[in-house]
């Protein structure tokens, strides 16, 4: 495993624990604030412009076919601040459930397409990614209150929020989602356990489940040793899955075979996410959430381009 240290520009700081970065063709980049509980476009010279006020706690982002951005909304955090440093401690004190939001880009219109699967309350809906049929998976962390966790796991829904279904249960904090280059396999992080997981895609919202001993119905693709945490991920054009670590900050680097291949160490413990933009997808944009940052640099190898409007 190669060691390396993130190297490249800030491009946006003062940001409100930063999340849920898209790479624009126009050379910005969107992200949400989960304290901030705000879509944000960024500039390439650092403007920050905001699209629209969400509430509660806006986790993860993408555009979809209709050009719409599509936002997973853990319904708020609790936080504290301490030298500057800033990370979520608990659910916010007025919480009552997540849910996936829609927002008009041009207008900054916010819809609130699900609440629900079923019976079954959205507690924690993390991250989110588009396929080609035009539909998306989305994680739900599931919620840590002051005495008890309430379990989440994958879902997989349509943009008119018409239909809704869970995948994949249970998945005990499940963090980061997405899709490999050949569209066969849905990848998933478990940030408390510092896990990749992954599922061999059978169509639109079917996932094919392994029997016991495996707690999520994935199969295990990594799990890192000591205390470091798994945030978000996002895919390579070769396949490896690039995955934001906590606690340890950076980005650990799998290949689709298990292989830690790099850690790009970063600057700071809350490396929460990131994504690929740029020429030839080479531009990685990472968001530094604990001091409240978007950090830009140039990626060894290319980018997966996302399905998208």
């Amino acid at each position: 495993m190669k060691h390396l240290k993130l190297q490249g520009e800030i491009v946006a700081s003062g940001l409100k624990f930063p999340e849920g970065p898209i790479a624009m063709p126009d050379g910005s980049v969107l992200v949400v604030e989960i304290q901030g509980t705000r879509l944000l476009r960024i500039e390439p010279d650092g403007h920050v412009e905001t699209i629209a006020t969400l509430g509660g706690g806006p986790n993860g982002a993408a555009i979809g076919p209709d050009g719409h951005c599509y936002v997973c909304n853990n319904g708020g955090f609790s936080w504290t601040t301490e030298n500057g440093f800033t990370r979520p401690t608990g659910e916010a004190a007025d919480y009552e459930g997540g849910y996936i939001q829609r927002v008009n880009m041009q207008t900054g219109a916010v819809e609130v397409l699900y609440t629900h699967c079923g019976d079954t309350p959205l507690y924690g809906p993390n991250d989110i990614v588009f396929d080609a049929q035009g539909g998306f998976w989305f994680t739900d962390f599931g919620k840590t209150l002051h005495d008890r966790i309430m379990r989440g796991g994958v879902y997989y829904a349509s943009t008119d929020g018409s239909t809704i279904r869970r995948a994949a249960y249970p998945v005990l904090t499940a963090n980061g989602v997405g899709i490999s280059p050949d569209a066969k396999t849905l990848y998933v992080t478990e940030t408390e356990t510092s896990r990749l997981w992954s599922y061999s895609i059978n169509g639109p919202g079917e996932l094919e489940l392994v029997p016991w001993p495996s707690p999520t119905g994935g199969k295990l693709v990594h799990g890192l040793p000591g205390f470091q945490r798994f945030d978000s991920l996002a895919l390579e054009a070769g396949g490896n899955i690039c995955v934001a670590t906590l606690v340890r900050g950076g980005i650990s680097v799998f290949s689709p075979e298990g292989e830690w291949l790099e850690f790009h160490e970063a600057p700071e413990g809350y490396s929460t996410n990131i994504c690929f933009g740029g020429k030839d997808m080479r531009t990685a944009y990472i968001t530094l959430a604990g001091y409240g940052q978007l950090m830009k640099v140039e990626w060894p190898r290319s980018g997966l381009e996302l399905h998208a409007g």
